[in-house]
């Protein structure tokens, strides 16, 4: 039985405590957070051994296999060093870190203390992205020449998950005073790995445009300057000269939570549509190609992330998304700044 640490308590936690609670060979045993007694109740609200007010004192406690970290984006490099130092594997939330560098760091640290480490990128558990993935490596599409995708979100014009003019927990996401990288770097990262992941290509050089609308009189809500980027529209060239269009946008209306994914090749096409509860697959293959006839894919259940992370930890071979992963879709975010701050093209390599 692996025994794990929850380090935050704040809304993401209790997904955690869902997810990995479907896991009957881990269990979490307790948790930590910054905030003085926030962890106590948590735990006891939750069935939990221990709660604790650092994680210092998680660490000298140290009765834990491996870590979740649920910490603020801003701190998971700090967090996850001092697990890693301390031999524990980690799962961590995403982003991994604000920059490559960093993100960088923390993989090869983990890398070499040879420790598991895997990030949360949730639409990794769409049974849908994984069929796909599996017929392109299989050449049922041919190659592969136009890639398209989108995460739509409206939350910046419906109030169907709150009033983001007056709660803290959505307008964070708008300022980067408050460790907001706009919507590139909150579900850009999962749109972009989704698309190079489905694809099961890497992208080569990309172009991005950024755009932060005005919403509020002098682009300010009390503490909150609004700042960061709302919409993000990339051109990417992948590895086999395939072109990408890639769209990230909170200003998507119609739309509470959508990810599609199409994939135009050679000998056909598969779209991808999950809106993180429910996926779907349809393929226009063999003779549908001629009548633009597209038929659904029957789908079969997935590993979800966690159940990945603790297959990984019994296994002592590291799960995916690994560390490496994320740090890679990571150096594509920071070449989507500079190149919306150059208005040039960025190459990788």
């Amino acid at each position: 039985m692996h025994r794990l640490l929850l380090l935050g308590t704040g809304g993401i936690a209790g997904q955690h405590i869902e997810e990995f609670g479907q896991v009957s060979e881990c269990r979490i045993v307790a948790c930590a957070d910054a905030l003085p007694g926030r962890a106590a109740a948590f735990a006891a609200a939750n069935g939990l051994e221990r709660g604790f007010d650092s994680l210092e004192a998680a660490l000298d406690w140290g009765k834990f296999d491996a870590a979740i970290n649920a910490t603020p984006d801003g701190v998971h490099k700090a967090t996850t060093l001092a697990l890693i130092a301390t031999g524990k594997h980690v799962f961590c939330e995403k982003p991994l870190a604000p920059n490559h560098a960093d993100a960088l760091a923390m993989t090869e640290a983990a890398e070499a203390a040879g420790l598991v480490n895997m990030v949360n990128l949730t639409y990794r558990n769409s049974p849908a992205i994984q069929q796909a993935r599996r017929m392109v490596e299989a050449g049922e599409l041919g190659e592969l020449r136009h890639v398209e995708a989108a995460y739509r979100q409206s939350w910046l014009v419906s109030r169907a998950w709150g009033d983001w003019r007056t709660e803290d927990k959505w307008l964070w996401r708008l300022s980067s005073a408050h460790g907001s990288t706009g919507v590139l770097g909150d579900v850009g990262i999962h749109i972009l790995d989704f698309a190079t992941y489905g694809a099961a290509e890497r992208v080569v050089s990309l172009t991005a445009d950024l755009v932060t609308f005005p919403k509020a009189e002098g682009d300010r809500i009390g503490d909150y300057r609004l700042d960061a980027n709302d919409s993000a529209a990339i051109t990417a060239r992948l590895s086999g000269g395939a072109l990408a269009t890639v769209v990230a946008t909170r200003y998507a209306t119609g739309h509470t939570n959508d990810l599609t994914l199409t994939l135009h090749g050679a000998k056909g096409a598969l779209r991808v549509e999950t809106n993180g509860k429910v996926s779907g697959l349809s393929a226009c293959l063999g003779e549908g190609v001629d009548g633009a006839r597209w038929r659904d894919v029957e789908l079969e259940p997935t590993h979800r992330n966690a159940c990945r992370f603790i297959d990984a930890l019994a296994s002592g071979v590291n799960g995916d998304p690994s560390f490496r992963r994320a740090a890679e879709i990571q150096r594509l975010i920071d070449a989507c700044f500079e190149s919306d701050r150059t208005g040039r093209a960025v190459s990788l390599g």
